[in-house]
């Protein structure tokens, strides 16, 4: 039987990377004829594609999701959804606030949020470093570097989350959820009236002074959801990962933070793929692939493709992950990254500083369900403290 792959199957969250491993060597152009979507997976054809705006189109969005894949998922999704010259149009004035100057001056303030939430989180024992760490973390310094009112960051975050979650393996947006992604667009609007009124040392001020409402509100659900949702799954799969191998954890508990962030994004990348629109019919592996097909280009599998990575299967911190694709390529290639890694070492480090030794409950593990990313949603976790 051939192999069978949806980025939807529930099954698929749990352990893909048997299919991965599957489709690289016996379905490198894949078809789902259900989902109505073609699928890369090999490194060479990922990279080539993400560096290839023209043929491989953002136009219609990053994700196979329906709504918001379409031509109009740019009013959703923003410059994500867009390719040059708007794309080029809104993504320079929001890069201003990732400068690498402005990401370094960053760093006193991300160890001080880091610290006050692990040191809530340790007083415990036991807790779920998800909901109790990795969510928090990421979720305050993004919404810091936006302008969200720490008052309000818990509840963003819950209808961030709301707003993205698929029930069972269909690509339709719950009602839950389209209610969830209405209520933040009204708070974005509110947040947006406040700054224009009263402008802060923040990002939404800066976009205030040259963009429209109706362009800021998209931006910001990308900067806050898909910003701090990354970040969170970035530390939950290096957290767990570096369980799971304990000669691997004594690597990164011996000061190898560094090495310990890059394997776990190769190994286990927070974004699982993104979605192209395919521009002009082209052959891939003898097969005419037409214009105007739904591309997935699995950037996971990429990451574990035996031609760029040897023995992919092995979580080793000490590998070379120079060509890791998990902050995407060509002029998507995430502003965030900077960031990103920026956030995960001090989190990373401050947990080496204050935990001797550390044990999972796997019987309390549940992975979040959202086809564009892998993730957990709970990890229960008990710690000694140094």
């Amino acid at each position: 039987m051939g192999v069978k792959y949806s980025p939807f199957d529930y099954a698929i969250h749990d352990d893909p990377f048997p299919v991965y491993a599957r489709l690289l060597e016996e379905a490198p152009l894949y078809r789902n004829d259900e989902a109505d979507f073609w699928a890369l997976s090999r490194h060479a054809d990922v990279t080539a594609a993400l560096a290839d705006h023209a043929r491989y189109s953002s136009s219609h969005g990053p994700l196979l999701d329906r709504p918001p894949w379409g031509p109009d998922a740019s009013a959703a999704l923003s410059f994500v959804a867009m390719d040059p010259p708007g794309h080029t149009e809104l993504r320079t004035p929001v890069s201003r606030g990732f400068t690498a100057r402005r990401v370094a001056a960053m760093e006193p303030r991300i160890r001080e949020i880091a610290r006050r939430h692990l040191a809530e989180a340790l007083q415990h024992g036991t807790f779920d470093f998800i909901e109790d760490f990795a969510v928090r973390v990421p979720l305050d310094v993004v919404s810091e570097l936006v302008g969200v009112p720490e008052s309000d960051r818990d509840e963003v975050r819950r209808l961030a989350a709301r707003s993205l979650h698929r029930e069972d393996s269909t690509q339709e947006v719950t009602a839950d959820g389209a209610a969830a992604g209405a209520a933040l667009l009204e708070y974005y609007s509110g947040l947006i009236a406040r700054r224009r009124a009263e402008p802060a040392d923040d990002m939404i001020s800066v976009l205030t002074a040259s963009l429209r409402d109706e362009e800021i509100v998209p931006i910001l659900f990308v900067l806050l959801a898909a910003g701090s949702e990354t970040t969170t799954n970035l530390l939950g799969h290096a957290w767990y990962w570096a369980w799971r191998y304990p000669e691997q954890r004594e690597i990164a508990f011996g000061g190898d933070v560094t090495g310990w962030i890059e394997e776990s994004l190769r190994y286990d990348p927070p974004a699982v793929g993104v979605a192209r629109l395919l521009t002009e019919d082209t052959e891939l592996y003898g097969t005419r692939v037409p214009a105007g097909s739904r591309m997935w280009l699995i950037i996971a599998a990429a990451n574990r493709d035996p031609r760029v990575f040897p023995d992919p299967g092995r979580y080793d911190l000490r590998r070379d992950t120079t060509d890791l694709l998990s902050f995407s390529g060509g002029r998507h290639y995430c502003m965030g990254a900077t960031l990103g890694r920026m956030e995960a070492r001090i989190a990373l480090e401050e947990l080496v500083a204050a935990v001797a030794e550390y044990e999972i409950d796997p019987s309390g593990l549940r992975r979040s369900h959202m086809g564009n990313v892998r993730g957990f949603a709970t990890m229960p976790t008990t710690v000694k403290p140094r």
